[in-house]
């Protein structure tokens, strides 16, 4: 199967970033964005200044309000938003080609990964997840950067890595899919934590505690879905987490800092700050743990904060009252 053009659906920051590896790996790429200014900008200016400021596009990079047939399909819309996304397209675009799914967050109401969305929308598709940490930014200048990309089968992913890879765009290809997804999740859930504890000036030696913690308790809700908690190790897991737990650049890390002190949800997104996917999705990895009877103290924690029930003061006073047990 050829692997020459490609389709991104969504022309956020992510989605524009993807578009420009895509590029500069050689593809002929198509973004596909939701107003005609958009349009215009990108393919006359080669700027998408909204989202990535100044940035230079490829030229290999055009943009359409209209999804038109390519040999790749990334999707690359919030979580909460696949469904819709995917609805809206012909179904005949991701039948028998390869969907590659690069936002990190479970569905509310169903608890489904991404992967799963896809399946029940286009069960012809062929699904890969793009995970690993990178932020958009970094992409679309060319910065070095390394990411995790699954699908089920393994000649076929690693086809799909090399058509993606570029001198600065790295995929690493893994055959645990849910592994990947449920890494990818998780780390937005315990950055927002991370964001929370520094921004209560807990201090260094308690967010680096929670990273470990954070680190072992997303091994738990992998295994308990099927995955392998090895994956947890590279790029997916353990990369992502540190990333997006330690850096400003991270939205939910933000988000997390102003719930530290001392913000509600809707105070924040008052302020105009935007909603991070770490909100919606904690409720439902909350869910989801408990449906698997996974011990994920962490993620009900956060959960407690975002609704209103407790403070950082609280859970974190709570945590630390847990009883004693062997490191895992």
């Amino acid at each position: 199967m050829s692997l020459d053009s490609v389709l991104v659906i969504g022309g956020g920051a992510w989605g524009t970033a993807l578009a420009q590896a895509a590029a500069m790996a050689g593809r002929t790429v198509r973004l596909v964005v939701r107003d005609a200014s958009q349009v215009d900008e990108i393919n006359t200016s080669h700027t998408n200044q909204r989202y990535l400021g100044e940035q230079i596009l490829h030229q290999a990079v055009s943009a359409s309000m209209q999804a038109t047939p390519a040999d790749i399909i990334i999707l690359a819309v919030p979580a909460q938003s696949s469904r819709a996304a995917l609805g809206a397209l012909n179904p005949a675009l991701l039948a028998h080609r390869p969907v590659v799914l690069s936002a990190k967050g479970l569905e509310t109401g169903t608890l489904d990964r991404q992967s799963e969305i896809l399946l029940d929308m286009a069960p012809d598709a062929i699904p890969y997840v793009l995970s690993g940490p990178s932020f958009a930014a970094d992409v679309a200048a060319g910065r070095p950067t390394a990411v995790t990309l699954a699908g089920d089968d393994a000649d076929q992913t690693s086809a799909l890595a090399a058509a993606l890879a570029g001198p600065s765009f790295r995929p690493y290809a893994s055959d645990d899919r849910i592994g990947v997804e449920i890494a990818g999740a998780l780390k937005n859930v315990y950055a927002l934590a991370c964001g929370a504890v520094d921004g209560a000036g807990l201090g260094a030696s308690a967010r680096s505690a929670l990273i470990a913690r954070a680190y072992a308790e997303m091994a738990r809700m992998v295994k308990a879905m099927g995955g392998s908690a090895t994956t947890l190790t590279g790029l997916a897991g353990l990369g992502d987490l540190t990333l997006t737990c330690t850096s400003v650049q991270s939205r939910n890390y933000q988000f997390g800092m102003a719930l530290g002190r001392g913000q509600t949800v809707a105070q924040i997104i008052a302020s105009g700050a935007k909603l991070a996917e770490g909100v919606a999705t904690t409720p439902v990895a909350d869910a989801l743990a408990k449906s698997l009877d996974v011990d994920a103290p962490l993620i009900a924690a956060m959960h407690a904060v975002l609704s209103g029930d407790a403070n950082i003061a609280t859970v974190v006073a709570g945590l630390m009252a847990r009883p004693l047990k062997r490191e895992d």
